[in-house]
């Protein structure tokens, strides 16, 4: 689909970006991030995108599998061949992040550019340390999941989920973070709502909008499934959040990383 589109339009006027990792086949070297794998899914994905070149190529996870030389090496080596642009990662961890980064320097090769990691109001995980290692380091992050699966959209209450949600899809329930719907995060909900409605936004755009406030957030992968979702979307650009408006916001929250040690919340930019 996204090959037919790129193939009409003025290639230089998009960004393409994908990922390789996980299995497209059974064979068990259609898998992982091994230099042969990294190569022949590259070559695939220029096929099936109908293009000569990708902007941004992301190791989808990490591969314990693989000499992690090697699959810098072989994203470096793609970016040589004018095959990519650029490379990152998403779901890698603060220290597989810095390994990639050290081994890339000592080598001269081409270093990861962007992270693409789950973070939104509910899950905060990247707080941790992540994100720090990315703004320290110049990566940029791009968020998947800011709507946590379209809770914070609002539309699913502790009485009701919807017919037509990812949640109430056999074909996809296995994707979803049921564990998420939960009391407590529905009480958060309600009150961001109100949140929302004296900004003069949506959820959704709140949500959102919450997610670009962290400087080393370039952007955030909304899963719309209908134009006027998008319309909607974008406009979390012009929500303007002061410090009050995000301390009031915390504290309805209250769910920012603690350190294990000392007990206290801890996070980017806390």
């Amino acid at each position: 689909m996204i090959g037919r589109f790129v193939k009409q339009i003025d290639r230089e006027q998009v960004m393409v970006g994908t990922k390789v990792f996980f299995p497209m086949s059974d064979h068990i070297m259609d898998r992982g991030l091994s230099q042969r794998h990294i190569l022949n899914s590259c070559k695939h994905s220029l096929l099936r995108l109908q293009t000569d070149y990708i902007d941004l190529y992301q190791c989808h996870r990490y591969d314990p599998t693989t000499p992690l030389e090697e699959t810098c090496y072989a994203m470096h080596s793609l970016i040589e061949k004018g095959m990519i642009l650029h490379w990152g990662v998403s779901q890698w961890s603060a220290v597989q992040i810095l390994n990639a980064l050290r081994v890339c320097e000592r080598h001269n090769w081409h270093k990861p550019i962007a992270n693409q990691p789950i973070y939104n109001m509910l899950n905060r995980s990247l707080e941790v340390d992540v994100m720090e290692v990315c703004e320290d380091e110049g990566l940029g992050i791009v968020v998947y999941s800011p709507l946590s699966q379209g809770i914070l959209t609002g539309k699913y209450t502790k009485d009701h989920i919807p017919e037509d949600s990812r949640a109430a899809n056999d074909e996809s329930t296995h994707f979803f973070s049921h564990k998420r719907l939960t009391e407590r995060n529905f009480e958060r909900i309600d009150a961001l709502k109100t949140v929302a409605a004296d900004l003069g936004c949506t959820l959704p755009q709140l949500a959102l909008a919450w997610c670009l406030r962290k400087s080393p957030v370039t952007s955030v992968i909304i899963g719309a499934s209908r134009i006027e979702q998008i319309d909607e979307n974008i406009k979390a650009v012009e929500v303007e959040l002061t410090d009050e408006l995000l301390t009031h916001i915390e504290k309805l929250l209250d769910n920012a990383p603690v350190d294990l040690y000392t007990g206290h919340r801890i996070g980017h930019g806390s």
